[in-house]
C-alpha cells in the first residue's frame, strides 16, 4: 500500500477549505456533534433539571426562584372560589408554523390567533406545545400521559398558559390535524414546516371549572410571573400520537416533563360557578 504523506501545504490548504466551508455554511455541523440543548430532562445528569439554575447565569430563577412551575395540585393548599369567573377566550383560525425545538414539539400561530383576557388584561395566543407525561401532578400525585400549554403573551410580554390533561384513549383533534406535518420534521433539530391555517378552536378547553395560580415557565430561564390555568377537564391522546410526539424529538426523548416544584406559601384557586352563574 502506498504510504500518503501530508506536507505543511497540504494542511494549510485543508484547513483554508474547512474555513471557508463553514463559513458558507455556518450551519453545517460535523458528523457526531454535539447538538444537545444546553439542559435536559435526565435527572441526575449535570444539565438535568435540579441542575438547571447552575447551567448558566441566566438560568439562576430555576433553582432560587420561590414560585416555580410545575406543581402537584394539592388539597391542601388549595382554596374554592367562586368570583374568578369563566375564561375569557376569543380564538380565531390563522397560519401557524409546525417547529421541532428539539426537546419538544412547538405549534406557533403568525397571525392573530385570538386572546385570552385575565383581569382585564389581554393575552395574545402565541403558541402550544406537549409534554410527556403531564408536568403537573394532580391531588394525588397522579401525571397523566399529556399535557398540553396553550401559551399566551400580553402587550408588555406577560405570559399566561393554559394547561390542558389527556387521558389515553381516541386521538386529540389537532395532533391528527398535525401528524405528517410532524412527520417531516421528526428528528430534525429547528426544523420547521408551514402547516397552513390552523383553528385553534379545535381545541377543547373547559371554561367554567379550572385551577389558576402563580408560577413560572417549565423550561430555562424559568421566568416567574406567569399565570396558570389548569382545566378541569380531560382530553383524549392516542399511544401512537404520543409516540409520534417523542419519536420526534432528540434521542427519542421518553420524557420532557419538569419535576413538580415546591408550592412554598402560594394558593391555588379552584374556580367552580357559584349557583347564580350556573
Amino acid at each position: 500500500m502506498k504510504k500518503i504523506t501530508m506536507t505543511s501545504s497540504t494542511l494549510l490548504h485543508l484547513f483554508l477549505f474547512s474555513s471557508l466551508f463553514f463559513s458558507w455554511f455556518p450551519n453545517a455541523k460535523p458528523q457526531g456533534a454535539d447538538i444537545e440543548d444546553d439542559f435536559s430532562y435526565i435527572e441526575g445528569s449535570p444539565n438535568g433539571p435540579e441542575n438547571w439554575g447552575n447551567i448558566k447565569p441566566e438560568y439562576a430563577t430555576c433553582g432560587n426562584g420561590k414560585e416555580q412551575s410545575p406543581v402537584v395540585l394539592s388539597r391542601d393548599y388549595l382554596q374554592f372560589n367562586t368570583t374568578l369567573g369563566p375564561l375569557q377566550r376569543s380564538y380565531k383560525a390563522t397560519d401557524a408554523i409546525l417547529k421541532n425545538r428539539g426537546y419538544d414539539i412547538m405549534l406557533g400561530w403568525t397571525g392573530d390567533a385570538g386572546s385570552l383576557v385575565i383581569n382585564e388584561t389581554v393575552y395574545y395566543l402565541k403558541q402550544i406545545h406537549w409534554h410527556s407525561p403531564a408536568e403537573h401532578a394532580t391531588f394525588d400525585g397522579t401525571r397523566y400521559e399529556l399535557e398540553s400549554h396553550l401559551v399566551h403573551e400580553s402587550e408588555d410580554q406577560k405570559i399566561a398558559v393554559i394547561g390542558i390533561f389527556h387521558k389515553l384513549g381516541s386521538p386529540d383533534p389537532l395532533l391528527a390535524e398535525l401528524e405528517d406535518y410532524i412527520k417531516q420534521i421528526s428528528t430534525a433539530r429547528d426544523s420547521e414546516v408551514n402547516v397552513g391555517v390552523v383553528d385553534p378552536s379545535i381545541i377543547t378547553i373547559q371554561d367554567t371549572i379550572y385551577y389558576r395560580y402563580m408560577g413560572s415557565l417549565t423550561t430555562p430561564p424559568c421566568t416567574e410571573g406567569v399565570v396558570w390555568t389548569i382545566t378541569n377537564k380531560f382530553g383524549s391522546v392516542s399511544q401512537s400520537q404520543i409516540d409520534l410526539l417523542k419519536g420526534a424529538v432528540d434521542n427519542s426523548a421518553t420524557n420532557n416533563s419538569r419535576p413538580v416544584q415546591p408550592i412554598n406559601s402560594r394558593i391555588i384557586w379552584f374556580y367552580v360557578p357559584s349557583k347564580s352563574d350556573a
